[in-house]
């Protein structure tokens, strides 16, 4: 078994980091002892925190203290760590359940109401969502003001140890831009703290959509040169691809964001990524595809196609709140399927028809991400009649996408429990990037062309049909709609869809439907409010500099 970087810090130092600023209101002292020069005593010390900076992305809660979404422990409380205060199971569902690729059936909790398109102000899960990144952002700020010239020389920290750490600002820059894209993206603005803001003397002003995605980009921009350079750093760390591949996210999103599109800046960046050195991984493993292998246990051996995925360790990152959820939500009587032995399955979550329909087989004897069936579950009854768990898990499409098993037989590291996934979650990966330049060309985009657009894209058409070219496409076929619906087949369940469908103006709208869409069976049409999510009443409670999105 090949040990995680991060996850061998985390055994030692997950519980003891905390933040010492943290207080129950902003004009109180802190009641811990945990002072930064005790935080910060040491080189050691630093990569502790650094460390805990990277896990906040892979566990739930936060050392103990729930936030508010301004900094603050939670001023009501009662959030679960697993499900509405991490962020991998959170994000999954914000950017899953309002789509046709994902329904839960769990009845006894707001959760439903995401794919209802019904969710309010007041759901805890929302809560969790915009306070998670916040707090992420929070503890970034600390280590930057931790780690500049003045403090490292005060702690006696010195050569090769004060040139690590001063190298691990713009690895943690870049952290605080992604952990600010997810607010753009979720509500479009934001709780706006940097490490300027000194924590307990003011509230946190909003920044705006506009103004954030100049924010992001120029941050980004900042570091580009900082940075290690690409496909260099340490597996689960970020480099110059990571920094690509997020701005070029960005601008693929920037006329959603801004209103003024970017294809040739999308364009730009992608390919800068594509020409990193980075390789789709090909070749089978003991019957897995080169797909499959992407989702699977150890799946740390495709780093060369990951530009950066966040470590998921069953043994030493316990949580609900990861990939454990996908495999867990995802089975139930078929659990065989998804774990070597051991865990219950949760009888969760399916996708609905929608998804289906983007794939010419189900089978998967033909494109090979068509990974639904299950030995409990086929592809024949695709009918949800029902929104009530027994009815809905009993048809739909089954997801068996992410298996908590390893493409060489070893076992997982979960070995007593076999509970708790070891499958690391995909940020960014190089197909991403094949689609994002397709698409910006196709939509305009000068930067690019055609003939290398209609080449990305058959590139992953060809692994996905097992190395055969029958299912590549002409330069006809090449149209945003069949982007769109590529991007549903190579990237389903990544935390992709709700906003793929808000560019192309098929969330909320008529123009596309599928089942249970707005908690009607056939689907229908909502109130455009819902290409945002609501502020969280609790934070507007807590913060009256912030404002509401318009509708909520």
């Amino acid at each position: 078994m090949i040990n995680k970087l991060f996850t061998r810090i985390l055994l030692v130092t997950a519980s003891a980091v905390l933040l010492y600023s943290c207080a129950k209101k902003l004009d109180l002292f802190p009641t811990n002892d945990l002072t930064p020069d005790k935080a910060y005593a040491n080189a050691a010390a630093y990569k502790n925190v650094l460390a805990k900076v990277y896990a906040s992305l892979a566990l739930g809660g936060n050392g103990g203290l729930a936030t508010d979404g301004v900094g603050n422990p939670d001023i009501s409380g009662g959030l679960d760590e697993g499900s509405q205060i991490s962020f991998i199971r959170p994000f999954f569902n914000c950017q899953e359940l309002p789509t046709d690729e994902a329904m839960c059936g769990w009845n006894d909790q707001t959760i439903k109401d995401y794919h209802n398109f019904k969710w309010t102000p007041a759901d805890p899960f929302l809560k969790g969502m915009y306070a998670r990144p916040i707090w992420n952002i929070t503890l970034i700020n600390e280590y930057l003001r931790e780690s500049t010239d003045e403090k490292l020389a005060s702690r006696g920290i010195t050569g090769t140890d004060a040139a690590d750490i001063k190298k691990s600002r713009a690895e943690v820059k870049f952290l605080r831009a992604f952990n600010y894209w997810i607010m753009i993206d979720l509500f479009g603005k934001s709780t706006f703290i940097t490490e300027e803001n000194t924590v307990g003397t003011k509230l946190p002003k909003e920044i705006s959509r506009k103004d954030l995605f100049t924010y992001i980009e120029t941050e980004l921009k900042g570091i580009e040169n900082e940075i290690a350079p690409v496909k260099t750093a340490i597996y689960g760390r970020v480099d110059q691809g990571a920094v690509w591949a997020l701005l070029a996210r960005l601008y693929l999103n920037a006329e959603v964001y801004t209103g003024t599109a970017k294809w040739n800046e999308a364009i730009t960046y992608a390919k800068k990524v594509i020409d990193g050195g980075y390789q789709l991984i090909q070749t089978p493993v003991n019957s897995y595809s080169g797909y499959e292998q992407l989702f699977m246990a150890d799946n740390e051996k495709c780093k060369n196609e990951f530009i950066f995925a966040v470590e998921c360790d069953g043994m030493t990152l316990k949580s609900y709140g990861n990939t454990t959820f996908f495999v867990n939500a995802a089975s139930a009587g078929d659990k065989a399927d998804f774990f070597k032995e051991g865990s219950s399955g949760w009888k969760g979550y399916v996708a609905t028809k929608g998804l289906a329909d983007r794939f010419p087989d189900l089978s998967g004897a033909t494109d090979k991400r068509a990974l639904f069936t299950t030995s409990a579950y086929g592809t024949s009854n695709l009918t949800i009649p029902s929104q009530e768990q027994e009815l809905l898990f009993s048809g739909g499409l089954h997801i068996k996408k992410y298996i908590n098993k390893r493409m060489d037989g070893g076992e997982v590291r979960d070995v007593t429990q076999r509970t708790f996934a070891d499958i690391d979650f995909p940020v960014f990966r190089l197909a991403e990037m094949y689609l994002i330049y397709a698409e910006a060309v196709v939509k305009g985009g000068t930067a690019g062309d055609a003939a290398t657009a209609l080449n990305y894209v058959n590139i992953l058409r060809t692994r996905a049909y097992g190395g055969s070219t029958s299912g590549n496409i002409t330069a006809g076929q090449l149209t945003p709609q069949f982007i769109l619906d590529e991007r549903a087949r190579e990237l389903y369940w990544e935390g992709h869809r709700r906003t793929d469908l808000i560019r192309y103006n098929q969330l909320t709208t008529g123009t596309y439907l599928w089942p249970w869409k707005g908690g009607v069976s056939s689907g229908t049409a909502v109130d455009n409010k819902y290409n945002l999510f609501p502020i969280p009443a609790s934070v507007l409670s807590a913060n009256p500099n912030l404002t509401q999105n318009l509708g909520y």
